[in-house]
């Protein structure tokens, strides 16, 4: 436990160094003063998401992917939420058909993250398309400037983190995409990798790569935060 909680400190440390511009920094653990990262994990229960051709669940790598976030941002400190910690819908009792769970699971994330104040939002989700060859993470943002400038910064990461040869940009989501469009926080959507490339498939279902992608992300929210504070006395250091 004290060796794998060591790994996870060093590789989240080596991505807030990540541009320094002396390229020394001391990485201390920080409490974010009123900051609560909401962390989503996409789909679940019934709504499995995408499935690849190995018959791996997006629902399932969302949901290890996030358990792996907010652990590692436990270590520092910082203050989370987390909207499923199981493979369930959030949807209403009263909901029968996949439709009617999903539009309910759906307006009721959105209810849970509007009620929490000065939230960001980091919603884990898998890529799939037609064509096998394409692959590596994403990132999408929706309302708000700060939403892209975090989204812009954690692709980045993702990048050094991941893969250097990925040149996916930050992208605004389309307005089709409910959740995204319907909060006010600060809001990114991260899609980890393609389901749909039997490569990426590979890595995605091991846990060594999802922890990787769990520290990168981690990585990105201190280091977002480290970098370019909102307005205010972010930072407590106690």
């Amino acid at each position: 436990m004290c060796l794998f909680s060591a790994g996870l400190l060093a590789t989240v440390g080596y991505h807030m160094l990540f541009g320094e511009p002396d390229g020394v920094a001391a990485v201390l653990p920080v409490r974010l003063s009123g900051q609560k990262l909401i962390i989503d994990a996409g789909h679940g229960g019934e709504d499995g998401g995408a499935i690849s051709s190995s018959g791996a669940v997006e629902s399932s790598i969302n949901l290890a992917v996030a358990l792996r976030l907010d652990a590692i941002l436990g270590l520092y400190g910082s203050d989370t939420m987390m909207l499923r910690t199981q493979d369930v819908s959030l949807h209403d009792a009263d909901a029968n058909t996949l439709r009617e769970k999903k539009s309910s699971d759906l307006h009721n994330r959105v209810a849970a993250i509007e009620a929490v104040e000065n939230a960001t939002l980091i919603s884990i989700h898998q890529n799939s398309f037609g064509d096998r060859k394409y692959r590596g993470a994403q990132v999408f943002y929706a309302n708000n400037e700060q939403s892209a400038v975090f989204a812009r910064h954690t692709q980045e990461m993702l990048r050094v983190g991941l893969d250097p040869n990925n040149t996916r940009q930050a992208a605004k989501i389309p307005t089709s995409v409910y959740l995204m469009n319907h909060v006010t926080c600060r809001a990114i959507l991260v899609e980890c990798g393609f389901l749909s490339n039997p490569a990426e498939d590979a890595l995605l279902q091991t846990k060594r790569y999802q922890t990787k992608i769990a520290a990168s992300l981690a990585g990105a929210y201190l280091g977002y935060y480290h970098s370019t504070p909102p307005e205010g006395d972010l930072f407590d250091e106690d």
